[in-house]
């Protein structure tokens, strides 16, 4: 019997490192973002889809998206952001579903869905857990500065357009606190592993 995990955070919270750590012990991850970006690529029916809605201006000069350019009119217009979740989100589950079947099919102990949206995309149904990593809001808004090379303003904007992580938190069955060192972190996780073997 296959336990299949769904794994969330907040953005810069680490949930990309707690992925890391899932896929050294072994277990499938089935990253969304990974799906999501090949999902986009010339070729491929969403990326039509993109530049009909979008325009031809979003376009680097290879006919590459150009996703900074993309992130920004999306991340302040609610409406242009589910315009493109409407048109990426349908390729991208379909695509996970069948690689969680196949882990399944398989007789993995355990398969990660790797969905940093999963609550805002009500896919919870997909998943028999969810863990979500979770850190200080002063940390989040620190590491995604940093990491991003945004403003603080840049950084609140991104950070607002999703789901608090609080109200991640009340949802999640369990919460890996990521705001101490690794060493905690992989600790913390070793536990939940174990205690849903």
């Amino acid at each position: 019997m296959t336990l299949v995990i769904g794994l969330t955070g907040g953005i810069a919270s680490g949930k990309s490192t707690v992925a890391n750590m899932l896929k050294n012990k072994g277990i499938t991850v089935i990253d969304a973002d990974i799906i999501a970006k090949q999902a986009v690529e010339k070729g491929m029916p969403a990326y039509r889809q993109i530049i009909d809605a979008f325009g031809e201006d979003i376009l680097l000069d290879n006919g590459d998206i150009d996703r900074k350019k993309l992130g920004a009119i999306i991340f302040n217009n609610e409406e242009k952001r589910l315009t493109l979740n409407g048109i990426v989100h349908p390729a991208v589950r379909a695509e996970m579903i069948s690689k969680r079947d196949l882990a399944v099919s398989n007789n993995e102990p355990f398969v990660v869905l790797d969905i940093p949206l999963l609550f805002e995309s009500n896919l919870e149904h997909l998943v028999d857990k969810v863990l979500v990593v979770s850190v200080t809001e002063a940390l989040q808004l620190k590491r995604l500065k940093e990491r991003n090379q945004l403003t603080e303003e840049e950084a609140l904007s991104r950070i607002n357009s999703q789901m608090p992580l609080a109200d991640k938190i009340k949802r999640a069955d369990k919460i890996i606190d990521n705001s101490g060192s690794l060493e905690q972190t992989k600790r913390r996780l070793d536990d939940v592993i174990s205690g849903w073997s």
